[in-house]
């Protein structure tokens, strides 16, 4: 990914990931956008093919790029450096963002 590329990755979309130890797959990087573009990393949550309907989870699927039902489980939430996140696939809608928003309040013990 080029630097201009990483300047444009924003809260909410949906990227393929190197994951250090874990391997590739894909993340939401949640990172509030006014950060992103001074930071060499984001805060990103997994989004997995399992999906098991707990309140920490955000179901998700084709319309948000992926190629299946999948999960963005905000219980496994990383760090990553901005250089690991290599293609976009989509972006969720304002439903999705607000269901991450609090699943993540879930997972964090912040509500």
């Amino acid at each position: 990914m080029s630097r201009r590329q990483r300047a444009l990755i924003s809260r909410g979309e949906v990227w393929d990931a190197d994951i250090p130890g874990v391997g590739r797959h894909p993340v939401v990087a949640v990172t509030r956008d006014s950060a992103i573009p001074v930071l060499s990393a984001v805060v990103c949550v997994l989004v997995t093919s399992t999906f098991h309907g707990h309140v920490a989870e955000v179901e998700l699927g084709p319309s948000e790029g992926l190629d299946r039902k999948s999960a963005a489980n905000c219980d496994n939430v990383f760090t990553l450096p901005k250089r690991v996140l290599s293609r976009r696939r989509g972006m969720l809608g304002p439903t999705k963002l607000n269901e991450l928003d609090r699943a993540l309040m879930v997972a964090l013990g912040l509500g």
